[in-house]
């Protein structure tokens, strides 16, 4: 049977991350991915915001890791040429909602996100003439990203560093063996079968899914997991902001409102929404526009329905069903050797490489 220090189940950014985080420490480790690419599920339909770790709860998983990888992408993104571009957001309010943005501010602060900046409805005319609110926050730190370039340099420095990558290589099953698993796959059709003495579930959506194969973990252990899904519609013609923004979050933070993010080109799109499903769907919805038009009206009264037109949907792997209260990251160690990854969506891409890092540690006594 064929040896690795670590596997891997699932190629997202979050899992190219890992693996090229525990390559560098020389160990060998074989990373699988059920598609014929990775990160082509929530890595590659998302909102590519840098995050600043505004929203979570002090002393949380997403605050502590969207903070620490927020820093630490900026630096990755500068080091390696990856587009991005700091462009900082606005956290739009009316006048009725002073005391909710004061909230975000502290809760802010509180997560180390020290550079907020308060603004009246004056000052915030000067700055984006277009948008309409009594005051705002704006974040300085919140920016832009590729994330296809991003996991293209994961991925070849995971390469580079001796991981190797198995793609269209679907998950079968494992079970505890000495000291370490034995995991089943199948790749192109072939069964196959290895040892690893460390293995990592980065299923992203398919998380509970992988974990349920899993010999030895008791079914309490893998939480529900929802499928929420966002609709990104684009803005045709000239982009009317410079930042983006934000309505104030919805009810929970199932989603942070419909907001403006503006891609590397320039352009405009407005999103996501959210939608909970029974099933994975990626298809666009076109009779949701007016919904969004509806939405964006309360900042950007100006729009015009007609130039919104449907760009792409995403699906988050959430542990909160409709109505309840937000989750945390749950990244779990079950089995000795093994780390469970659930409900990693937003912050997901900001937070990927201190995810890597925290990972990592858990599993510092199997490193070479």
């Amino acid at each position: 049977m064929d040896q690795f220090d670590f596997c891997i189940i699932g190629a997202g950014v979050i899992g190219l991350a890992i693996g090229r985080r525990l390559a560098h420490t020389g160990a060998s480790v074989l990373l699988l991915e059920r598609n014929h690419h990775y990160g082509t599920e929530t890595s590659s339909r998302n909102s590519e915001v840098i995050h600043a770790g505004i929203y979570y709860p002090t002393g949380s998983l997403k605050a502590r890791l969207c903070v620490a990888g927020r820093e630490a992408l900026y630096d990755y993104c500068q080091r390696n040429g990856i587009s991005h571009r700091r462009l900082g957001k606005l956290i739009v309010a009316g006048s009725d909602q002073t005391g909710e943005l004061e909230a975000l501010q502290a809760k802010a602060e509180a997560n180390g996100v020290s550079d907020l900046q308060w603004m009246d409805q004056r000052q915030l005319r000067a700055l984006e003439p277009q948008v309409a609110a009594q005051q705002a926050l704006l974040s300085p730190s919140t920016g832009i990203i590729s994330a296809h370039e991003l996991m293209d340099t994961l991925a070849g420095e995971f390469e580079a560093h001796g991981g190797l990558l198995s793609l269209s290589t679907g998950f079968e099953g494992s079970e505890p063996r000495g000291e370490g698993f034995a995991v089943r796959v199948s790749s192109g059709g072939e069964p196959y079968e290895f040892h690893c003495r460390g293995l990592i579930n980065s299923a992203g959506l398919h998380a509970t899914r992988v974990a349920r194969r899993m010999r030895g973990l008791a079914p309490e252990a893998v939480p529900e997991l929802h499928y929420c899904k966002g609709h990104y519609f684009a803005l045709q013609g000239r982009a009317p902001f410079s930042h983006l923004i934000y309505p104030m979050p919805e009810a929970n933070t199932a989603g942070l409102g419909i907001h403006a993010t503006l891609d590397l080109g320039g352009s405009v799109r407005f999103g996501p929404d959210t939608l909970y499903l029974d099933a994975l769907d990626y298809r666009m919805d076109d009779g949701r526009r007016d919904s969004f038009a509806r939405a964006i009206w309360h900042y950007y009264p100006q729009l015009d329905p007609g130039r919104l037109t449907p760009a792409y949907a995403g699906i988050r792997p959430k542990l909160a069903g409709p109505g309840e209260p937000a989750r945390d990251f749950l990244i779990d160690q079950p089995l000795a050797g093994l780390i469970n990854l659930f409900g990693m969506e937003s912050p997901g891409l900001t937070a990927s490489l201190a995810v890597a890092d925290y990972v990592a540690a858990a599993l510092e006594d199997r490193l070479p």
